[in-house]
């Protein structure tokens, strides 16, 4: 029913910047609480942000906390994830994950029922 797309991964150093973007063909996810994700291999999935669907309550991972921005352009029902000050740790595949409206964010992938394919980012000199 919800076909979620990521783009926007790529190579960069450690330093560097990337925009992530989470996109849905039928234009709804203004609708949908959004998560990012990201596994690297030998890990676990990590939360990495949220943004909430009804009043756009944001949610940081420690880790990522002051280097990453998650932000929702509802115009073209676009949410973005900006990585910033980029590490070589930050090398994983990234997900975008959809559940249906809340006021609150959700931290925990088990709550999402709606995923993207991913996409890698690899953080590298």
């Amino acid at each position: 029913q919800l076909q979620l797309v990521e783009s926007g991964g790529g190579l960069v150093q450690p330093g560097g910047s990337l925009r992530l973007s989470c996109a849905d063909s039928r234009f709804i996810l203004n609708y949908y609480t959004i998560g990012w994700f990201r596994q690297a291999p030998g890990k676990e999935r990590e939360g990495v942000a949220c943004i909430a669907s009804l009043v756009g309550i944001t949610n940081y991972g420690d880790s990522v906390k002051g280097r990453f921005t998650i932000s929702r352009d509802s115009a073209k029902n676009t949410v973005y994830l900006q990585l910033s000050s980029l590490k070589p740790e930050d090398t994983a595949v990234y997900y975008c994950a959809a559940v249906g409206g809340t006021e609150w964010c959700r931290t925990r992938a088990d709550d999402y029922p709606y995923w993207g394919q991913g996409t890698q980012v690899t953080v590298s000199s």
